[in-house]
């Protein structure tokens, strides 16, 4: 991926975020794990592997992702936009892993997704639930 999120995981982050995340219900639309410093996000549904974050160590302290690589055969995911993907990655792992609010990554999640569909009256609960599995009150 040419473009990734610039956050700093605190180690208390990367502790949970080794652990990973499985989904729970057929609204849950992702699973996260972990081996070593690569964590893969993977469709829920499906089992398909769409994103590979490398951690490492920042500068400071605290994790940040070096390296990361997104499935780009169109059978598989249907995206081809990097700052999508960039921001989808840093939610995925943010707000269902972490479990964090991320309304200002919620934002500017929604108003991409509006701007790449040509509808900018699509509700914002629709856009996050249909590609990440929330609900807007999570």
């Amino acid at each position: 991926m040419p473009l990734l999120p610039r956050r700093i995981w605190s180690d208390e982050n990367w502790g949970r975020i080794q652990i990973g995340y499985r989904s729970r219900g057929m609204d849950e639309k992702w699973d996260v794990f972990a081996e070593g410093a690569v964590v893969f996000l993977h469709r829920s549904w499906t089992g398909r592997g769409i994103f590979e974050a490398i951690f490492s160590p920042a500068d400071g302290g605290g994790w940040r992702i070096a390296e990361a690589m997104v499935e780009r055969d169109p059978e598989r995911y249907r995206n081809q936009d990097d700052e999508y993907d960039c921001l989808m990655l840093e939610l995925v792992l943010s707000t269902i892993v972490l479990g964090e609010p991320s309304p200002e990554l919620r934002s500017q999640f929604v108003d991409l997704a509006r701007k790449r569909s040509g509808n900018a009256d699509v509700p914002a609960g629709v856009v996050q639930h249909s590609a990440l599995g929330l609900r807007t009150d999570s």
